[in-house]
């Protein structure tokens, strides 16, 4: 049976999300705060808690924490799903050792002008929470 233009369609969907989320990534290695806030909206939202504190972030606090946390050369990331549904997009990213922890993240993402971003982030460090 051909490939439908839907199919494609969906597959292409698919990997400009995970585009999107590549500088978030990267950033997990070099700890460029520069680089990941590109991948956010201005509005967007970070939440979630590390060692026990609570963390309520605007994209620039957290771009500030990345920066001040550096890079974790060691760190390997899996993107476990990433769900479509028009311009919008939900996806989970796991990390193992960034900065010597583990994270389970949650993204929702948009579409806006043809392009993908993150608008929101809820997180779990899987330690002390």
């Amino acid at each position: 049976m051909p490939v439908s233009k839907s199919d494609a369609e969906s597959f292409a969907d698919i990997r400009a999300v995970a585009d999107a989320l590549k500088p978030y990534i990267d950033s997990a290695t070099t700890g460029d705060g520069a680089h990941i806030r590109t991948a956010f909206y201005d509005h967007a939202h970070i939440v979630g808690s590390m060692g026990g504190t609570f963390y309520n972030m605007d994209a620039d606090s957290f771009r500030d924490a990345v920066q001040a946390g550096g890079p974790s050369g060691d760190v390997e990331h899996q993107i476990a799903w990433i769900d479509i549904s028009g311009p919008a997009a939900a996806a989970k990213v796991e990390f193992v050792n960034w900065l010597g922890n583990r994270f389970t993240d949650f993204f929702v993402l948009y579409k806006h002008d043809g392009a993908w971003k993150i608008s929101g982030k809820v997180y779990d460090t899987h330690s002390g929470n």
